[in-house]
């Protein structure tokens, strides 16, 4: 069988693993942080001894920890479904939109601020849209630190609390985005694995959530998510959008209003859900993927 070293213990190593073995891949966990990665020696013990007999063949997704990622990268010389490049590239939020919108594919209106700013560059930034806007952190996945401003007094405000969190953690990227807020927009995750679309979801929050004044869709935040046959023109977008940012396995966040759809942001680490949810030949792709990785640095 294939050997599959998967870079997450969450939930998408634990769905994986039955359908691949189906298709002759052996996923298994390689742990790559809060632990002791030792990076010289002959042997990558205790590495060593997390791999099956013979090592590992390719992994499944670069870590998120790029650095703990570099040192094992270094050690086990593994061709990654999604290597390094392709994370940095969905996980830079701006540079993705820029990417996309330059390629054509409709994306909100956005401005990146490099931070620290003073309030009146952030303010100015916002004038170009109208209010309520959101601000978001560059580099943050699961809707973390997102925010919504209703005038500039509470953009100001939000400046504030970015400007606490980067003045007391180690936060490589500083950058947030001002960006135009879509009321009552519809939002899905389609996926597309090799360019091809093979499924998506809708994700709702529940009604009494709506009726708090909740507005973020993100399932760690409480919103549900439902298997969904998208429309054609959709699923085309949402190919056109992994194409552009050149990544094989991408999970794609699509907005849609009255006036179409939008890619709002992209994920080259996205969470696998329920198999019924997505097209029936969803774990061929996945497992064809794989196989291409592994065989494309043999050859």
């Amino acid at each position: 069988m294939l050997r599959l070293a998967v870079a997450s213990r969450a939930e998408t190593f634990e769905r994986m693993q039955d359908p691949l073995a189906q298709r002759g891949i052996n996923a298994f966990h390689l742990r790559p942080k809060e632990r002791a990665i030792p990076v010289t020696g002959p042997e990558p013990a205790p590495i060593h001894e997390e791999l099956p007999d013979g090592g590992a063949d390719v992994g499944f997704v670069y870590p998120s920890r790029l650095m703990e990622g570099g040192a094992l990268n270094a050690r086990l010389k593994l061709p990654w479904v999604n290597g390094r490049e392709a994370v940095l590239r969905s996980r830079n939020k701006a540079g993705s939109l820029a990417r996309l919108d330059e390629a054509g594919v409709p994306v909100p209106e956005t401005t990146m601020v490099s931070n620290p700013v003073a309030d009146s560059t952030a303010i100015e930034a916002a004038a170009r849209f109208s209010y309520p806007v959101v601000v978001k952190p560059n580099s943050t996945t699961r809707g973390i630190g997102v925010a919504k401003a209703s005038d500039p007094d509470s953009l100001s405000g939000v400046v504030d609390y970015l400007d606490l969190v980067h003045d007391y953690r180690a936060t490589g990227d500083k950058a947030y985005l001002i960006q135009e807020y879509l009321p009552d927009a519809r939002d899905y995750r389609a996926m597309v694995i090799n360019g091809t679309f093979v499924g998506a979801v809708e994700r709702r929050l529940p009604e009494n959530a709506l009726a708090e004044g909740r507005w973020k869709h993100n399932v760690h935040r409480g919103a549900e998510a439902t298997g969904v046959d998208l429309p054609d023109r959709a699923q085309r977008l949402a190919e056109r959008a992994a194409e552009a940012l050149e990544i094989e396995y991408l999970g794609v966040d699509l907005l849609e209003t009255d006036d179409g759809f939008q890619v709002n942001e992209t994920n080259a680490r996205p969470t696998i859900d329920e198999e019924t949810k997505y097209e029936p030949g969803f774990y061929d792709s996945l497992a064809e993927s794989i196989r291409q990785t592994a065989h494309s640095e043999r050859d």
